[in-house]
């Protein structure tokens, strides 16, 4: 007699533990080239971007502030169509296949930099254009490719994961994601960091195959359910981008609950977005080499990745609120220690190493944190808004942060310090959060308000 097969269930798709399995192995293959992208081509570009002659406060706007200023606009229109897609090959894969080709052509272009604005001189006549305002001009289009393609990506990617794989393995399937990511980040920063300045044409085309590889497997072998159709009020009349507009903030911001969960998540991650942009440069006022500089991430990153399957299951156990908070908690007395320590190379070793390590346990606790909390069949929307207020905050921080350390004489500490005042802003949001969960079923049974009758019937 056969015994049943066990199953689990997303909407329409069905799976069985092979079939879980494999599209847990594309998933995961995907997510490596994305990660391997993400975690190396701003630290390569940076470095690159610094020997062009760039201030702190320029530094900022061309990593960090433009395209942040994409996500803003860029985000919400892809996010507010691919919830509302039907096609033959799904809501999200056309795309995350669209978006392909401007990264790999942005990743080759920078790797071909320096060459290309030599040429550039050349062409236009060395006394009319020097070569490092040449090479900023072609590294600036080329970063816009990237960006435009990241940004895009960024938007569906999560989104994807979130619309095929069962809500029970929500958070460990997440914390696996965050796995490869740190795997990625630990064999960049071991292997490859200490050739971030010698190498970089070779790095950037190398992320370019990978990438172009990964993501395209995903398109072709990954597959989408059957989606219910879009509301009515989507349909009823043709769109227009004024409707659309309005609709988007209505829903994503008429709840007073949302807006919680949203701003919690920004304000807790701009805690350390001061020290991950200047980092480098922190390291080097230090005289600590780069190869070193790596080698301390690399360890991070293992240590992380080791701990991240036991997180995994303990956000799943605990839920992602409660162990954000508390993870939160130690990461904002760490940079509150590392700004009255981290004056000497040694100190901010150590420091850097354990702020390190906690930034990327809460990263990991916090993985499911909006897949749990958002409502499914609008998750793209509403991460797209967590990612449009996040982008907000570094446009406008990141040449802040970076002007505050030219006038202060490029004092790195402070970049500790403005970062914990942000962890307890954060925790005192996440503290409303809670509040909002419980109200809304807590772990008996909580369900994501309805975002539509909250923007007709304010809560």
């Amino acid at each position: 007699m056969n015994k049943e097969k066990k199953t689990w269930r997303n909407g329409t798709l069905v799976y069985t533990t092979g079939g879980l399995v494999l599209v847990f192995l594309w998933l995961m293959w995907g997510d490596f080239a994305y990660s391997m992208k993400d975690r190396a081509a701003g630290a390569v570009a940076g470095l690159m971007l610094k020997r062009f002659d760039v201030s702190d406060f320029l530094y900022g706007i061309i990593m960090i502030s433009f395209p942040n200023f994409t996500n803003i606009f860029l985000c919400p229109i892809i996010s507010f169509r691919s919830d509302r897609h039907r096609g033959k090959y799904g809501r999200r894969i056309p795309y995350l296949f669209m978006t392909t080709p401007f990264i790999v052509a942005g990743l080759t272009g920078l790797g071909f930099t320096p060459i290309l604005a030599r040429l550039l001189q050349n062409a236009i006549g060395t006394e009319r254009i020097s070569y490092h305002l040449a090479a900023l001009l072609l590294f600036c289009f080329f970063w816009m490719s990237l960006d435009f393609g990241t940004t895009l990506a960024s938007a569906i990617f999560n989104a994807l994961a979130t619309d095929v794989i069962p809500v029970e393995f929500l958070g460990r399937f997440f914390a696996m994601f965050r796995a490869v990511s740190l795997g990625c980040a630990f064999l960049f920063n071991y292997f490859i960091m200490g050739y971030a300045e010698t190498q970089a044409r070779i790095i950037f085309v190398g992320l370019a195959i990978v990438y172009g590889a990964g993501l395209f497997s995903i398109c072709l072998k990954v597959k989408e359910g059957e989606y219910p159709p879009p509301e009515e009020e989507d349909i009823a009349e043709p769109p227009t981008v004024n409707r659309a507009i309005k609709t988007y903030f209505r829903e994503c911001f008429s709840l007073a609950y949302y807006r919680w969960v949203i701003l919690a998540m920004v304000v807790a991650g701009f805690s350390v977005v001061p020290l991950n942009i200047y980092v480098m440069f922190y390291a080097k006022s230090l005289s600590m080499n780069m190869d070193v500089f790596g080698k301390i991430n690399s360890v991070i990153c293992l240590v992380s990745f080791l701990l991240s399957f036991f997180l995994g299951w303990f956000s799943d156990r605990f839920h992602p609120i409660r162990t954000g908070m508390w993870s939160l908690a130690l990461q904002t007395a760490v940079l509150f220690l590392g700004g009255w320590l981290a004056t000497t190379e040694t100190a901010f070793g150590w420091i850097l190493l354990v702020q390190g390590i906690s930034i990327m346990a809460y990263n990991t606790l916090m993985a499911s944190y909006a897949p749990r909390l958002f409502p499914k069949a609008f998750f793209a929307q509403f991460n797209s808004a967590l990612m449009l207020l996040n982008a907000l905050a570094s446009v406008i921080g990141a040449p802040l942060i970076g002007e505050f350390l030219d006038l202060t004489g490029n004092y790195y500490p402070h970049l500790f310090t403005i970062g914990g005042f942000f962890g307890l802003a954060g925790l005192g949001c996440f503290v409303m959060v809670y509040r909002g969960y419980l109200r809304y079923g807590g772990d008996a049974g909580y369900v994501a308000p309805d975002p539509v009758a909250g923007a007709n019937f304010r809560k």
